[in-house]
């Protein structure tokens, strides 16, 4: 299931080699409601270059999914975002990527 979030782009964080084989940068955005939200999202491997156009204060759309994962008796929820468009743009769509494997996550 593909979820979407509007917001302003709050903090962007350096793209960080978690292993030879996988990097993730992550990204906070705060909403516009009544009690703003401060969310923090995930891009992973070619996907961390997303960010790059965009500065810190820009109004954003980002296309997410859910991720969910247990390690060690713990529990891991991470926002995967697959998409970013600043607001009031319109893009053609993209699709969601695949599904990683398990052996390809950080843990």
């Amino acid at each position: 299931m593909d979820f979407k979030l509007e917001g302003s782009l709050l903090k962007k964080f350096d793209t960080q080699q978690v292993k030879d084989s996988f990097q993730k940068r992550e990204f906070v955005v705060e909403t516009k409601e009544t009690y703003p939200q401060k969310v923090k999202f995930e891009l992973t491997q070619e996907k961390c270059s997303l960010l790059d156009g965009f500065k810190e204060g820009d109004q954003l759309h980002v296309s997410f999914n859910i991720r969910g994962n247990e390690w060690s008796g713990k529990y891991f929820v991470n926002l995967q975002a697959w998409k970013i468009d600043k607001a009031g743009t319109v893009s053609k769509d993209q699709e969601p990527p695949e599904p990683m494997d398990d052996d390809m996550l950080p843990f």
